[in-house]
């Protein structure tokens, strides 16, 4: 077993409150996506906490894609701990493939995925990259249209196409509201 408290202890440690609430958030939607779904949950609660590690400053490396980083990252610790090695396995395609579109992965990399992407949909997609660009309005502006674009093609699950469809409703009502207010001078 892991110890889920030295997880997220390193988590909020690595990533701040930004990495403990989107985990937090992942986390609450697995449960609405995967409600009527059989997976291993254990799993899915340990590829949560620890699929963004190797996007924190601790463990980031220039040139190196977050996910594959973090899959390392996770890698060494989990074999550290004594994690067992099926489970490890699922774990890091979990984590390798959060931000893939990838068929054949496990019903647990889907819903890491999913909910993932989904956590930059919608209100909270919205200012999530306003706040990380709080100076340069206009690429907050450009990036989250781009992912709002893109995201709902990577989604597997249909209920995650479901709320992905509302969450775009809200990204529209925001940036039309923020359109209007600015008069497009941002």
């Amino acid at each position: 077993m892991i110890n889920k408290e030295e997880v997220m202890q390193l988590t909020e440690e690595y990533g701040g409150v930004w990495g403990i609430k989107h985990t937090e958030r992942i986390l609450h939607l697995i449960s609405i996506i995967g409600e009527d779904l059989k997976y291993d949950d254990e799993v899915v609660w340990v590829s949560a906490y620890l699929h963004d590690w190797g996007g924190y400053a601790k463990w980031q490396k220039d040139g190196v894609d977050h996910a594959l980083r973090s899959k390392e990252v996770a890698e060494t610790y989990l074999m550290e701990k004594g994690y067992g090695q099926e489970k490890t396995l699922k774990v890091l395609q979990c984590i390798e493939t959060h931000h893939s579109a990838e068929k054949g992965r496990s019903l647990e990399a889907q819903l890491i995925s999913d909910a993932d992407a989904l956590d930059f949909l919608g209100c909270v997609g919205v200012l999530r990259m306003f706040s990380m660009r709080p100076k340069d309005l206009r690429a907050a502006y450009e990036i989250t249209k781009k992912r709002q674009e893109q995201l709902p093609g990577k989604l597997s699950l249909e209920k995650s196409k479901e709320i992905a469809d509302k969450r775009i409703e809200n990204m529209n009502k925001i940036l039309e509201w923020f359109d209007q207010e600015t008069d497009n001078c941002f």
